[in-house]
C-alpha cells in the first residue's frame, strides 16, 4: 500500500460514480419509498435534513471507502481481481457487517436487502473504474 500508486483521478471519478448510484438507487423510481418505509422516515424527515452534511458527507465518505479501496487493490489491478474484490468487500466485510448490526437492532429484512445489495454494487462499481481506468 503505496499512496504513490493511487491514481487520485480514478479514485474521485469511482466517488462521484458511487455518489451517483445512491441518488439512483434510493430514488423514487427504485427504492426510496420502501427505504423510507423500513427505515420509519417520511419525506418531511428528509426535507429538515441539512443537504450540505448529508450529500457532503456521502460524498467525503464514498471518496475515501473509494481511495482506501484503491490502497488495497495497488498499482495496475486488472479488472476482474478489482471487480471481484469490490464484490467480495461488498458482501463479506459491509453486508455482513450490516446484517450483524441489523439482527440485534431488530430491522427490516427488506432495509437489509436494500441497503446491503446497494454496498454490493457501489463497491463492485468502485471496483470497475479502479480496473479499467488506465
Amino acid at each position: 500500500m503505496n499512496f504513490s500508486d493511487v491514481d487520485y483521478f480514478s479514485v474521485l471519478i469511482a466517488a462521484l460514480s458511487c455518489f451517483m448510484l445512491g441518488g439512483i438507487w434510493y430514488s423514487n423510481r427504485m427504492f426510496k419509498q420502501a427505504w423510507l418505509e423500513s427505515c420509519g422516515l417520511t419525506e418531511l424527515d428528509l426535507q429538515s435534513a441539512d443537504p450540505k452534511l448529508i450529500f457532503g458527507g456521502s460524498f467525503l465518505l464514498s471518496f475515501i471507502a473509494t481511495f482506501l479501496l484503491a490502497l488495497f487493490l495497488g498499482e495496475n489491478p486488472n479488472v476482474g481481481e478489482s471487480v471481484g474484490t469490490g464484490f467480495i468487500i461488498g458482501v463479506f466485510w459491509v453486508s455482513s457487517s450490516l446484517g450483524l448490526s441489523y439482527i440485534f437492532e431488530q430491522r427490516p429484512m427488506k432495509l437489509f436487502l436494500i441497503n446491503g445489495s446497494f454496498h454490493i454494487l457501489q463497491f463492485s462499481l468502485m471496483g470497475l473504474i479502479l480496473g479499467i481506468w488506465p
